[in-house]
């Protein structure tokens, strides 16, 4: 039995004169910019006209029903989701490529790294979309699916991936996002298999594990610990990133937000309301993964 006590608790902090001082400062100056706004910019403020595309009544239904901005705010999420897993395993395999012996694979994974972050997103979108995407959806079958079709026409298909009749669009955005962001969790994984000591890779092959076994039980079960902070951190990103393939027509909120303020003239109200969605959004998942951290580095503190 562990006869160490258990670590001491981490000391609350508490608000002091400092900090009320600058809470009234950033008061104080948001509330000057909200005045100068209204005394310099002439404009006929309409909020309920930008809210009813939130949400709206079906009379058919009897319910409230997502529109607009709420439909595109699923979209982000969507996005999010399945790039995050998406850019994650091609991040994983990358940076492994980028630890390896072969000499072959670390000239494709550092080469795939450097194009993708040395190129503009909007380049590399484009230049995805319209020459990639455009050839190898029709060859393989995608543009020509039937989506009336029992396994693409039902709830769960449209929960996780949008309406059937946009999957083909949904699906070039998400490939561009996932391929963009895992330059980037490439060298996070990469980072965090070479921080594991090198005694830990001796040892490894000291009593003879080959090298899929040294990274599956050794380096990769070290490594996590310092990969998902930054990756949770690379999951924000990509939430803010998705408004990037708006320019190819993905109904996401930016996308439709455009539609929304070109239809209402509400410029204002629309993109201070997208901005806040955006913000509550990110600021929900870094608020749950700040709680994971600490929850992480709390076990890790008991079991030392």
């Amino acid at each position: 039995m562990d006869s160490r006590p258990p670590p001491p608790p981490l000391p609350k902090r508490r608000l002091t004169a400092l900090d009320w001082l600058l809470f009234g400062l950033v008061a104080l100056g948001i509330g000057l910019v909200v005045w100068r706004v209204n005394a310099v910019l002439v404009y006929d403020w309409n909020w309920p006209r930008v809210f009813g595309f939130v949400a709206r009544f079906d009379e058919e239904r009897g319910q409230w029903v997502a529109n607009l901005l709420l439909q595109g705010l699923l979209t982000t999420i969507r996005l999010a989701f399945w790039g995050t897993i998406l850019a994650a395993l091609i991040g994983l395999v990358m940076g492994w490529w980028r630890t390896c012996d072969s000499l072959a694979l670390r000239i494709i994974s550092r080469t795939y790294v450097e194009l993708i972050r040395n190129i503009p997103p909007l380049v590399f979108i484009f230049i995805f979309y319209f020459f990639i995407a455009s050839q190898i959806f029709p060859a393989i079958g995608l543009e020509t699916i039937n989506t009336k079709s029992p396994w693409v026409d039902n709830t769960a298909f449209r929960i996780a991936f949008g309406d059937p009749a946009l999957f083909t669009n949904f699906l070039s955005g998400l490939i561009c996002l996932a391929l963009f962001e895992a330059a980037y969790i490439t060298e996070i994984v990469r980072a965090g298999i070479q921080s594991v000591p090198k005694g830990q890779w001796e040892a490894g092959r000291a009593i003879g594990l080959s090298p899929t076994s040294l990274l599956r039980d050794i380096i990769f079960p070290q490594a996590l610990r310092k990969i998902l902070p930054p990756l949770a951190g690379q999951f924000i990103t990509l939430i803010k990133d998705s408004a990037i393939i708006s320019l190819i027509s993905v109904q996401e909120l930016t996308f439709l937000a455009t539609e929304v303020a070109a239809s209402t003239t509400k410029v204002f109200e629309t993109w201070i309301l997208v901005g806040g969605m955006y913000f509550a959004l990110c600021y929900l998942f870094a608020f749950i993964f700040a709680r994971l951290e600490r929850r992480a580095g709390r076990s890790a503190r008991q079991e030392t």
